[in-house]
Parts: structure tokens; sequence; C-alpha cells
């Protein structure tokens, strides 16, 4: 098996999901990130729901002329995310990096995340 870069990201991931889980208290906050988009979605895996999602492809991110692949398109999704979940009366969550670095967007989204209400 050759070793890539997304390879070693989802090795990196399984390690990090033995210790991280959501609950309904305390629910996950997952983030993937392709070249161009970026997703973030709260999920309870205790009974295996998604209580939010957000991306940069959500109807209300389109409105934005700019490329979806950078940090500040990250930022607004940590905010659309953070004003979902707090709808459905989550206020804390469990960061999941999902094997990235915490850099970047990823950083954006978490920061913007915490901003807007959410505590991990």
């Amino acid at each position: 098996m050759s070793r890539t870069r997304e390879v070693g990201r989802q090795r990196r991931h399984e390690r990090i999901r033995k210790t991280v889980t959501g609950t309904a208290a305390r629910p996950r906050l997952s983030v993937y990130r392709s070249l161009n988009n970026i997703y973030a979605q709260v999920i309870d895996d205790a009974s295996g729901t998604t209580v939010a999602a957000a991306s940069s492809l959500d109807s209300s991110m389109r409105a934005m002329e700019q490329h979806k692949g950078n940090s500040k398109t990250a930022r607004e999704v940590g905010l659309l995310i953070a004003s979902r979940a707090k709808e459905k009366g989550v206020s804390k969550v469990v960061f999941d990096r999902s094997g990235y670095l915490y850099h970047g967007r990823i950083k954006a989204l978490a920061e913007a995340a915490r901003e807007a209400g959410l505590e991990f």
C-alpha cells in the first residue's frame, strides 16, 4: 500500500476516533475539507444522527463570489454551523479535526465556531 498524504490522514483520523465520540449532551463537531470546499457536521454518535450540518456548498454560501477553498469561507462555515447547532439546542461540542493539522482552514472554522458561541 502506498503511503500517500490521504492514507496518512485517514490513519490519524481512525486513531483520533478511538477516543473522540459524541454524546447527546456533547456531540462531535466533525470537519472535512476537500481541495475546493469545506464541510462541518455536529454528530451524536450515541444515536448515530447528524444534529446540524453546514458546508461551503450551502445555498446561503453561494451568494459569496469568492473561492470556496480558503480560510475566509471556512470562517463563514464555522459561523454557520455554530448558529445551526445553537438552533438545535447544542452549545457544547467535542472537536474532531479528522486527522488534519489544526492550521489554516481547520483553525479558521474552529475559531469562528467558538466566537459564535460553541464551547470546545
